[in-house]
């Protein structure tokens, strides 16, 4: 036997006389094995991402990326709601890990009002929004005393008469702005008579009344996407504070899922494709703004 570091005469060294350091490797070796083993067990395998979703272009958008994200190893569970009170509350209370449904303002209005501790954590995309009718072709047609619906939530309300005093229909009371509701109305000359209606609710309500606050998407989602192209008139699109934002909870705004799926929503050429469709390929009533 001759000594693999040269060090013991021949046919002399035993394994247990021979310099330790062969062996020492093969022992710290075998211990780093079996300490990567115990880390891996003790390791909690990754949890499924609850992502809640309106109907819609959000929601197709969406189960684009959930589908993708498998092949990097991340389960993504979508849950679509058909209001737009509940996804914060399921988030709030740990039933959810993210949402995709709600805008700056809408989401700051929760805040403001439940106490909520929620935290935007990417933007989305910007959905245009219109003046709709199926009764009159120009603004100028409306007769006196029209029924005009309107969102019933705070924030989207304000939105639609922010429109509908850029189009010289009501005029509101100073610094209203967007935060304005129906008692911030200062003048009314066709005397509008307004319905409130839940915002999802309002792709059906234009067949009701004679104009209708809309949300393109909507009709393309109800297979109007023609009709989704012919408001009276849109919002514009540069209004970066109704981007529609993806939201967790402050505790879970650093997630590295959640980050990963939202860079997936970015980056995925078939979740541009998907917005698209879901616009009726009419790029005037979208944008995205985290290209900009």
């Amino acid at each position: 036997m001759t000594c693999p570091l040269m060090t013991c005469p021949p046919m002399t060294c035993l394994p247990m006389t021979c310099p330790p350091m062969t062996l020492r490797f093969r022992r710290i070796a075998s211990l780093l094995a079996l300490l990567l083993v115990a880390v891996l067990a003790a390791a909690p395998a990754r949890a499924e991402l609850r992502i809640g979703v309106t109907p819609g272009a959000l929601a197709d958008s969406i189960l684009v990326p959930a589908q993708e994200a498998k092949a990097k190893g991340l389960s993504v569970r979508v849950v679509e709601f058909s209001d737009w009170t509940t996804p914060n509350v399921a988030l709030e209370a740990g039933d959810l890990d993210l949402n995709y449904f709600q805008h700056q303002a809408f989401l700051d209005n929760a805040v403001r009002q439940n106490g909520f501790k929620l935290r935007s954590v990417g933007l989305g995309l910007l959905p245009n929004i219109g003046l709709y009718s199926e009764r009159y072709a120009r603004l100028a047609d409306l007769p006196v005393g029209a029924r005009v619906a309107v969102a019933n939530d705070p924030v989207n309300q304000g939105r639609g008469l922010a429109l509908l005093a850029a189009a010289g229909l009501i005029t509101l009371k100073d610094g209203a702005g967007a935060k304005a509701t129906l008692d911030d109305i200062a003048a009314n000359p066709r005397k509008l008579a307004f319905v409130e209606i839940e915002g999802p609710q309002l792709v059906r309500a234009v067949a009701d009344v004679d104009l209708a606050q809309g949300y393109p998407a909507h009709y393309v989602n109800a297979g109007r996407g023609d009709f989704a192209g012919r408001a009276l008139t849109y919002s514009g699109v540069g209004d970066l504070a109704f981007a529609i934002r993806f939201v967790a909870r402050a505790d879970r705004a650093d997630s590295v899922e959640i980050r990963q799926f939202i860079d997936l929503y970015h980056t995925s050429p078939a979740v541009r494709a998907k917005i698209d469709a879901a616009f009726a390929h009419n790029p005037t009533l979208y944008t995205l703004p985290w290209l900009d």
